[in-house]
């Protein structure tokens, strides 16, 4: 007769396991809900515990779709990936990024020799969802949208016992999940917090996207020490040019005081939320912060930027005018991207004398007075765009794009 006593939570699961394969008894108490719900999903889908697992990629079309679809996703992952794969480097772990729907777009590099699966398992296009591979924790995290661990003998297949995984949603600015970030290790236990790390690497990969999916936003940084504020951390949201808060992540949600802004419906204006007026936002300079008293009496520290169409971040300058500001410009092009407007003077006169030579009507937005203030300064400064961006203090190429409408 089984003994119900056992020294590790590994023997402990594993009677489970074989109790409720067999014979149907509920492994209440033994493994997590999400992993008894991910094995009921299996046994529904006919699929065998016993069975012979093959990591398959899904078809080169479907593959190449979901690399062509999350290119901002890879890029924010891409972006941590050397870190990530630095900092795992010697702890028999590694780490990978699937879309939505479990498909392998991204993976740290394996040289670990006593590993078999996942050399095999990390392949770009390779299927990690519950219908292609049973229960894992990417599998999971693609069908619930929460972050999961899946230990040993709680995969759904016997073969795949010896592997030990933990992830974490990536969730993009709708509130949508839009990828998976995992971290796994094959045949060793972790001997560390995983679902710590995975999640706080989850956190930074969806801050980059966030920010990366904005358009015309004015992205707010806040935390409760100035150096969180570049950090996976920090809470950020971004708001539009009518001060409505478009997205927030998780961490301005739980400083706040709020449920999850993918439990929210509709818009949020900025001054209802923060008691802060757009205005008074985007004076906050982008190499400095502010401090400013959230309605529930946090004191944070609070940065701003505006993240413009064109991918560039016109960082708010302290005391200046709205106008003003929409013209500062931190984060210029290289100069050698626009050689050809400085070497061509009449093609730059060219340029101002295309703009409106009568008086502009009153700006209906900030950005029609961001170009508004470029026209009349260019006027001023008789068509010389280099004149014009000096008196300004920001790049030519930002007067150029501003000029012909982008």
């Amino acid at each position: 007769m089984q003994s119900l006593f056992f020294s590790t939570q590994a023997d402990r699961i594993a009677l489970a396991r074989q109790r409720y394969f067999e014979e149907g008894e509920l492994p209440s108490g033994i493994v997590s809900e999400a992993v008894f719900q991910s094995w009921a999903r299996c046994l529904r889908l006919k699929q065998d515990p016993r069975a012979q697992l093959e990591f398959q990629p899904v078809t080169a079309s479907r593959a190449q779709l979901a690399l062509q679809k999350n290119r901002l996703l890879r890029d924010a992952w891409l972006a941590d990936a050397g870190e990530l794969d630095a900092v795992l480097g010697a702890t028999h772990c590694g780490a990978m990024l699937t879309d939505p729907s479990g498909v392998l777009i991204g993976a740290t590099s394996s040289r670990r020799v006593h590993e078999k699966i996942t050399p095999v398992a990390h392949r770009i296009g390779v299927n990690f969802a519950e219908e292609a591979v049973g229960t894992t924790a990417p599998g999971i995290v693609a069908r619930t949208g929460k972050q999961a661990s899946v230990q040993g003998a709680e995969h759904f297949s016997e073969c795949v016992n010896f592997m030990h995984c933990a992830a974490a949603p990536i969730r993009d600015i709708h509130g949508n999940l839009a990828g998976v970030l995992d971290m796994s290790s094959e045949g060793i236990a972790f001997n560390f917090d995983a679902a710590s790390v995975v999640g706080m690497y989850a956190s930074s990969i969806e801050n980059r996207l966030l920010v990366s999916q904005s358009v015309e936003h004015l992205i707010v940084r806040f935390q409760i020490t100035p150096a969180m504020l570049d950090t996976p951390l920090a809470g950020l949201m971004g708001v539009d040019m009518q001060g409505r808060i478009v997205w927030r992540n998780a961490a301005a949600s739980r400083l706040l005081g709020l449920a999850p802004d993918g439990e929210q419906n509709g818009f949020c204006k900025v001054d209802e939320l923060l008691q802060s007026s757009f205005s008074d936002l985007a004076s906050v300079r982008g190499d400095k912060h502010s401090m400013l008293r959230l309605p529930n009496g946090l004191l944070v520290h609070v940065r701003c930027e505006l993240q413009a169409r064109d991918g560039y971040r016109q960082v708010f300058a302290l005391g200046m005018s709205a106008q003003e500001a929409l013209a500062v410009d931190t984060e210029a092009p290289p100069e050698d991207v626009y050689a050809d407007y400085a070497q061509s003077p009449k093609r730059a006169q060219d340029d101002a004398a295309a703009s409106p030579a009568v008086e502009l009507p009153e700006p209906a937005s900030l950005r029609d007075a961001d170009v508004d203030l470029i026209a009349r300064t260019l006027k001023e400064c008789g068509g010389n765009v280099s004149a014009a961006a000096r008196k300004l203090r920001v790049s030519r190429g930002l007067i150029y794009r501003r000029t012909q409408g982008t």
